[in-house]
């Protein structure tokens, strides 16, 4: 999967509009890369859809011993 740059954004940005910032990601189910002096930092998306990629890589990887 490619980077959405229109889901790039500073930290400074998300602190100044989390809530805007939380109700996308929350009707996107699309992760948000944040930005620290212009780098990417952090990933970040809703818990359901962190759920979903969890629930993937558990079945990918198979039963742990």
């Amino acid at each position: 999967m490619m980077l959405d740059l229109r889901q790039v954004f500073s930290l400074t940005d998300f602190l100044r509009n989390h809530k805007e910032m939380v109700a996308r990601l929350t009707e996107t189910h699309k992760p948000v890369v944040l930005t620290v002096k212009g780098k990417p930092a952090l990933v970040i998306q809703d818990a359901d859809s962190y759920q979903v990629l969890m629930d993937r890589l558990e079945k990918a990887e198979g039963p742990r011993e």
